[in-house]
């Protein structure tokens, strides 16, 4: 797909960690501090690759269960996976952490941006409303809907939370602009959905599937004030 014959969006939905808030970055300082806690150093690659493993899994179940469920499955999954004890107060302290994850230092300024530019701006995220919160509450004010799994009882790649999302919004697939950073979810329900997405590839070595090309593939944010300008979407 092609974004220059795409009439301007009056919604640009945007997935939330990794792409406005440091997610890989958070999550790394976390599992540090959870480990040195735990007496154990130099693993917390290995963390995160069996984590992750863990937590799609569950969110993928036919049963829904909550964000808040699934990552406290997946943290004492993992940990026994490693060796390490689980207490019940680890997964109460690594949920906390995600809420106050920060955004990406360009994030704020240009969701600032984009609302000076006409823009509605809504989050379309793999979470709960009440972990998200602190995350949103980071964004200036700039965010006019928050979208989560918890409403659509549905996780991504699934298309029935971005058909969720549609709906809540009023628009078609062929009318909304999704800005992600995560290839194995949002990029492949646009693939498989046909919706028009720009993928913000921070250099975190993840890959698009083999089979689909995203609309633009920027670095950071702040690059899609180039973008918009060059499609005729902006303003002086």
């Amino acid at each position: 797909m092609s974004l220059q014959h795409f009439a301007k969006p009056q919604w640009l939905t945007f997935d939330c960690y990794g792409t406005l808030i440091q997610w890989d970055e958070g999550l790394l300082e976390c599992v540090r501090e959870l480990l040195a806690l735990k007496g154990i150093s130099h693993r917390e690659t290995d963390f995160i690759r069996v984590y992750d493993q863990y937590e799609y899994g569950l969110e993928q179940q036919p049963s829904y269960m909550s964000f808040r469920q699934v990552s406290e499955q997946a943290l004492r999954r993992t940990l026994t996976d490693l060796g390490v004890g689980y207490e019940q107060g680890d997964g109460e302290a690594f949920v906390a952490r995600i809420g106050r994850m920060p955004p990406f230092p360009e994030v704020v300024e240009t969701l600032g941006w984009l609302k000076q530019q006409g823009f509605k701006l809504s989050i379309v995220s793999n979470t709960d409303d009440n972990i998200i919160a602190g995350n949103v509450a980071q964004l200036g004010g700039h965010i006019d809907r928050v979208i989560t799994a918890q409403q659509a009882e549905a996780y991504k790649p699934n298309p029935r939370l971005f058909d969720f999302a549609h709906a809540s919004l009023g628009v078609q697939r062929s009318q909304v602009l999704h800005i992600c950073a995560s290839p194995h979810l949002d990029l492949v329900a646009a693939r498989d959905m046909g919706f028009h997405c720009i993928w913000i590839d921070r250099g975190t070595q993840r890959v698009a599937p083999a089979d689909y090309q995203p609309d633009a593939v920027l670095a950071t944010l702040d690059e899609l004030r180039q973008l918009f300008a060059s499609l005729g979407w902006t303003h002086d």
